[in-house]
């Protein structure tokens, strides 16, 4: 799964998200509530862990502007407050589950497996852009009826480009997202794999492409939109 982590605590957060990881999870980390909202509104994840006590927006300032903003991920409340008003505002604002501070990691990885269990109010199963079609059940690409033969590692991003479409993405969010590692300034690893992409996704007339911003990252943007 994809998490996004909001927590100012840095050890607190380095070992939740050391534990995540070492679970087979891809975790995004912010210390503050503007960083976290900012990644809930511009990234697709599977669950939002969200600390209530933040500096700037707090938690529940964040949940808020969540689902004013239509954002149905998932959150899980981590909070030191365990009185029976501030849970119950917390679930009443659009969390789905809370978790009392300090809480044992396999209680928190129990409640993110139920959370993940519960159905997705966000599924898409075929992913479309201009004239492309990718299926995450089928695990296929197709362009203009062509179906295009990817690895695992060009599937996954292709899709974060789709479902992130005309959003510039940045290397390291690229990196991250589908290598799972901090990523280093000096490795070309994503410049590689979008090379990959653009000539597989090749055909007459696409209107479909990747964009290079120089310095930055890159954008999956249409013709028909610009």
């Amino acid at each position: 799964m994809r998490l996004l982590l909001i927590e100012d605590d840095k050890g607190l957060g380095e070992f939740v998200r050391r534990g995540l990881r070492e679970a087979g999870h891809e975790v995004d980390w912010e210390l503050d509530g503007s960083g976290g909202l900012r990644q809930a509104l511009a990234l697709r994840h599977d669950l939002v862990l969200l600390d209530v006590m933040l500096p700037g927006i707090d938690g529940l300032g964040v949940l808020s502007e969540m689902r004013r903003c239509d954002v149905k991920t998932p959150v899980l409340l981590l909070t030191a407050l365990d009185g029976v008003d501030d849970r119950v505002r917390g679930l009443d604002q659009g969390a789905d589950d809370y978790l009392t501070k300090p809480f044992a990691f396999s209680e928190l990885l129990a409640r993110i497996r139920a959370l993940s269990r519960r159905p997705s109010l966000e599924m898409e199963p075929v992913l479309r852009v201009g004239d492309l079609e990718l299926d995450i059940v089928r695990h296929e690409v197709r362009r203009q009826d062509r179906r295009i033969e990817l690895s695992r590692r060009e599937f996954g991003l292709l899709e974060f480009l789709m479902r992130n479409a005309g959003q510039l993405l940045t290397w390291s969010q690229l990196a991250e997202r589908v290598w799972g590692f901090d990523f280093f300034h000096d490795s070309n690893v994503v410049d590689v794999y979008v090379g990959y992409l653009r000539r597989k996704l090749e055909a007459p007339g696409a209107v479909t492409r990747i964009r290079t911003v120089r310095g930055m990252g890159y954008i999956l943007e249409t013709d028909e939109g610009a």
